[in-house]
């Protein structure tokens, strides 16, 4: 066993070899330095919303420079250990490998992640389809695994705006934030099927329900997208949702309409009425800069896929239940025979697989 372990060992050092040119690690410390410098500015504060980006940028570079070096680290020291190792040791020596390897292809990830939005923050919303109460029960469903998704990521996750409904909900809007999200998320943009056994039908049948999810790249400067004022109209109304009492007893809700695409944005969940407004404008900023990029793209399908109907015939997942168990992402094939796991957050094998298709 020893043997096959130096012989793998020997894999994953020619490969973090071959690694390292890709990550251009020479780059990622020279912005690392020039956003330490600014952040000792003395007049770095001052604009609280641009020192807050940097910060989170130099953080997250930190930490991939950080984890990349202990990874060289721990394979450098590795050969040694495995010669001296006793047969009792070479379970956990094995264990370790398999936990580089992982590391390794998280790395080799993100050497896909070069577009120009890939490392922003994200919109998601999600809206229930066709299946009724089982639609609005799956959409619930793929809320929670995007939550435990996030969770499992370190990303923070915020509810923006949600309409719940007796089975589950119609539509929520959520902003997630951490190193690319964007990027890796992205695969999740289109029209989701559930295939189960109803809960919702006294005779237990076979259903198949829909839900159409929204993966938008979250604006980061206000410059990006420009709104005129006269072309937003804006509503209050009592909040119906989660976020405590301030909440659900003042007009803290707040509707925007953008007039010229007739483009309406809700958010109900923060405490107080200018909260809402921001967040909104930062939903709305970040449909529109989508609607720009795709004018400029020579296929809407580059950006975020065809707008396609939210029914039969236009999932890009299938999430089987019964008769068997199987989730199947039918643009690259890859599939997953865990459903419980998937719908617990276990996505980066989808994500993957979708960074991988030829462009």
């Amino acid at each position: 066993m020893k043997n096959e372990l130096l012989t793998q060992l020997n894999q994953l050092q020619a490969e973090a070899k071959n690694l390292e040119t890709s990550l251009d690690l020479d780059t990622k410390t020279t912005q690392l330095q020039d956003l330490q410098s600014q952040m000792e500015d003395p007049d770095f504060w001052n604009d609280q919303t641009k020192a807050q980006q940097v910060s989170q940028q130099a953080a997250h570079t930190q930490q991939f420079l950080d984890q990349w070096h202990a990874l060289k680290s721990t394979l450098q020291d590795l050969p040694e250990l495995l010669q001296i190792a006793e047969d009792k040791d070479l379970p956990a020596l094995n264990e370790e490998l398999q936990n580089l390897e992982a590391k390794l292809k998280n790395f080799e990830t993100q050497t896909f992640l070069s577009g120009p939005y890939d490392n922003h923050d994200v919109i998601l919303s999600i809206h229930t389809g066709n299946g009724g109460q089982d639609a609005e029960d799956f959409s619930q469903m793929l809320m929670r695994m995007y939550l435990r998704f996030s969770e499992q990521k370190n990303y923070s996750a915020k509810i923006l705006d949600e309409s719940p409904s007796d089975a589950g909900i119609k539509s929520t809007t959520l902003e997630i934030s951490g190193p690319n999200a964007y990027g890796l998320m992205k695969s999740e943009h289109g029209v989701h099927r559930l295939i189960r056994l109803s809960p919702f039908n006294a005779k237990n049948l076979r259903q198949t329900s829909f839900s159409r999810v929204e993966i938008l790249p979250a604006i980061q400067q206000d410059s990006e997208i420009e709104i005129a004022e006269e072309d937003l109209r804006i509503d209050v109304f009592r909040s119906s949702g989660a976020g405590g009492q301030s909440v659900n007893t003042t007009d803290s809700a707040v509707r925007i309409t953008y007039l010229p695409l007739n483009l309406v944005v809700t958010c109900q969940n923060e405490k107080s009425q200018l909260q809402n407004k921001q967040q909104a404008l930062k939903v709305l900023k970040s449909r529109l800069l989508q609607l720009k990029l795709e004018q400029q793209a020579e296929e809407i399908k580059e950006l975020r896929g065809d707008m396609l109907e939210n029914s039969f015939g236009s999932q890009i997942r299938t999430y089987t239940l019964q008769p068997y168990k199987l989730v199947k992402d039918h643009r690259t094939n890859f599939e997953h025979a865990n459903p419980d796991k998937v719908f617990d957050g276990d996505l980066e094998g989808f994500m993957e697989s979708f960074l991988r298709l030829p462009k």
